[in-house]
């Protein structure tokens, strides 16, 4: 089973900045980021290919938010720009090794493994 530990959390005020970090015992073929706010359902936010490196983002957050690896340290980062009240939730970090056209990068149900959570709240 596959150990993810994210960091990175915190307060922050609007149009502020974090960076995510999800440590992996190992990787599998795709990693991704996923936020829960208080009464939602878990969304997608970003996710790449360790192999090829593609990335894949949600639509609304294009431009923000930047994802990325650094093999030597089996770490995905979530770089997140100009925050809003609306990013707080707490962020997770998932591993996958389905394809993609199972579901989408989106689909959380495909991701097998899951970090315990990092709070990211941006106050206005």
């Amino acid at each position: 089973q596959v150990q993810l530990v994210e960091s990175g959390g915190g307060s922050v005020q609007a149009g502020g900045s974090l960076r995510l970090s999800c440590e992996a015992s190992q990787y599998k073929q795709y990693m991704g980021w996923f936020r829960q706010a208080p009464g939602k359902e878990r969304e997608g936010v970003a996710a790449i290919d360790i192999t090829g490196g593609a990335t894949y983002y949600a639509d609304s957050l294009k431009g923000r938010f930047t994802i990325s690896q650094d093999n030597a340290k089996n770490t995905v980062y979530l770089q997140m720009n100009s925050l809003k009240p609306e990013d707080t939730a707490v962020y997770y970090c998932g591993a996958r090794a389905a394809p993609l056209w199972h579901g989408g990068w989106w689909a959380a149900d495909w991701y097998t493994d899951w970090g315990q959570g990092t709070q990211v709240t941006v106050s206005s």
